[in-house]
């Protein structure tokens, strides 16, 4: 295949991956939400998927097509490394600033890179249902302050009166609590 062809069609599977990595940022950001933004839409504890499978498995393929694109790019960069170094010559005179600001793009590279392999995560227990660990979204921890134990008791007392069944308020009383205070996902 002459080098023509081949810029096209590795230009061609750069754009897909793109897309789809696109794509699947979008699935999972707003289809398939993480646990607290499910429950908030749809109000109770549930488990989405697509295709049969759920938004941890769609970011594996993301991942992957990230890798793809990473390396359909450095193929890229190695079939057109004279037209770089001719325009990057003409861009900048000078070869000192030349060198000097290509050791700073390779080492910022490296350093994004290479800084998920070098940092350690905080590691939290985070117990079941809540209880308090870990981040809190503000607007839930306002919500549960401003409801209060008294507004819920209030209500559970009208929900009687009005011959609602004491299982049903148990339940309801859960999704209330798992509400207000469930982990982030």
């Amino acid at each position: 295949m002459d080098k023509p062809k081949l810029n096209f069609v590795i230009d061609a599977l750069m754009f897909l991956c793109l897309m789809a990595m696109a794509g699947l940022g979008f699935l999972m950001k707003y289809s398939l939400p993480p646990g607290r933004q499910a429950w908030a839409k749809y109000g109770r504890n549930v488990e989405l998927t697509w295709l049969g499978w759920n938004r941890h498995d769609w970011g594996d393929i993301h991942l992957y097509l990230a890798f793809a694109l990473l390396g359909l790019l450095v193929v890229h960069l190695i079939l057109h490394w004279q037209m770089i170094l001719g325009l990057y010559a003409r861009l900048l005179p000078d070869p000192e600033t030349r060198r000097r600001l290509a050791w700073g793009v390779l080492v910022l590279t490296v350093l994004l890179l290479s800084f998920p392999f070098l940092i350690t995560p905080d590691v939290r227990e985070r117990g079941r249902g809540g209880q308090g660990r870990g981040r809190q979204h503000s607007a839930l921890k306002a919500m549960s302050a401003a409801s209060g134990s008294q507004v819920q008791l209030g209500n559970q007392n009208k929900s009687r009166r009005a011959g609602v069944s004491p299982a049903s308020q148990i339940s309801t009383g859960w999704q209330a609590f798992a509400y207000n205070h469930c982990e982030r996902t």
